[in-house]
């Protein structure tokens, strides 16, 4: 069997297997005796077939082709693992390339290799992360929000004022035209909260119920939807019903209802979960810039397409999940970016590219620094699955298998990497 070895783009290999037809014999006898199970020729069992009547029964090319699925099944591995010492990445690419009666097999194997990567400087980056400092400002702005979750509300006579709710008929026009989604009957609107767009709230105080407005106003140039963003858009209103709302005081029956003795644990309890919140974005926005710094300085062989693409895939995956997660569909969100599936995986490429880099700098690094992860720690993850979905069979199954296994020992090193990157470049 002759192998000869090729490099291709993209951290690729091709290898090139040729078995010679004295080689390649005994798979043709073992191939014209699979297919004859699956043959019916009177007055022969399956299997027992004579190969020249099975030729001219179905054909010689259909023995040879089985013949050589089988072949390939029996030296495909050995060729890879003797000619091939860099880490694999996905499934081979397999196709015959040559096969003919009395002649050599050939066939190639396209294999993905996981890149080369030269890192650059990964110690002593001196990346600063701010200390997380909460003003009394926010505090009170939360609690206010609290307030205002637990307001009393009375039918409102008179013209509309600040602070109250009043309830809409809503039409948004482009050029005369209805913007989609921006018809709304009982539309709820809390004034001076600029909750549809600023200056949309000066138009409807002083109005009385069912009074209408009619008016233009030009959306912000970074609203959320491109197609509303910087353009001036007519508004119709028609009011509905106006309440008054009463915010209760804070003091300690206000408290009660949130489990706390007093106000002053209430702000304090606030003050802990604002600086935690701060603390956890600072420390996301000092990984960010750390790994942004190392990838800056680090050298990458071609990234193979493969890599990127299931990347891509898998940010679409979280993305489903986070949608699902508040109660929506991943379609819907799509449609109201007015983007495809195909068009939002091409707008996350460049981050997949860079989630793919992040993963090869962290597992170099690992090797470099011999940063390793034991069978217990993975086995403990394992159990802890197991004990969590204890009723689910196909959950505990999938954490037991081998990929699984990978999965959880790739991210449990991740962690331990990230811990030490940090502990070596972050300044606070």
């Amino acid at each position: 069997m002759n192998i000869t070895k090729k490099n291709l783009d993209k951290s690729q290999i091709e290898l090139t297997v040729e078995m010679t037809a004295e080689e390649f014999k005994p798979y043709t006898l073992r191939g014209a005796e699979k297919v004859s199970t699956d043959v019916k020729i009177e007055g022969f069992r399956p299997g027992k077939v004579p190969y020249d009547i099975l030729k001219a029964k179905i054909g010689e090319m259909t023995i040879l082709e089985e013949a050589a699925h089988i072949a390939i099944d029996k030296t495909a591995d050995k060729a890879v693992r003797e000619n091939v010492s860099e880490q694999i990445v996905g499934q081979p690419q397999i196709n015959i390339t040559k096969l003919a009666p009395d002649n050599p097999l050939e066939y190639k194997i396209v294999l993905t290799l996981l890149p080369e990567v030269k890192l650059g400087k990964y110690r002593d980056l001196k990346i600063k992360q701010a200390k997380a400092e909460v003003k009394d400002e926010e505090i009170e702005k939360l609690i206010t929000e609290l307030r205002e979750m637990r307001a009393s509300e009375t039918i409102a006579e008179g013209e509309v004022k600040d602070g109250q709710r009043v309830i809409l008929d809503i039409e948004i026009f482009l050029d005369k035209i209805p913007v989609e989604g921006g018809q709304g009957k009982g539309a709820s609107v809390i004034m001076g909260k600029n909750y549809v767009i600023p200056g949309f709230d000066k138009h409807i105080i002083g109005a009385m119920k069912n009074d209408s407005r009619e008016f233009s106003l030009p959306y912000p140039v970074k609203h959320h939807d491109k197609n509303l963003a910087g353009k001036l858009a007519e508004f119709r209103v028609k009011i509905k019903e106006i309440y008054d709302r009463r915010l209760p005081e804070v003091n300690d029956n206000f408290v009660k209802g949130f489990g706390l003795k007093s106000p002053d644990e209430l702000r304090s309890n606030i003050k802990k979960s604002l600086a935690a919140e701060k603390e956890s974005e600072e420390a996301r926005r000092s990984d960010a810039a750390l790994l942004d710094k190392i990838i800056g300085a680090s050298k990458f062989g071609d990234l193979p397409d493969l890599l990127i693409k299931h990347e891509a895939e898998v940010m679409m995956s979280e993305l489903e999940y986070g949608v699902k997660k508040q109660g929506g569909k991943l379609e819907d969100y799509l449609t109201h970016l007015k983007k495809t599936r195909e068009q939002m995986i091409l707008d996350i490429m460049p981050e997949a590219v860079k989630r793919v880099k992040i993963s090869l700098i962290i597992r170099g690094i690992a090797k470099l620094e011999k940063i390793s992860v034991s069978r217990e720690e993975i086995q403990k993850v394992v159990d802890d699955i197991a004990k969590q979905y204890k009723d689910n069979q196909t959950v505990r199954e999938r954490a037991s298998s081998h990929a699984y296994h990978d999965y959880v020992e790739n991210n449990l090193a991740g962690k331990k990497v990230m811990e030490k990157l940090r502990e070596w470049n972050v300044v606070k």
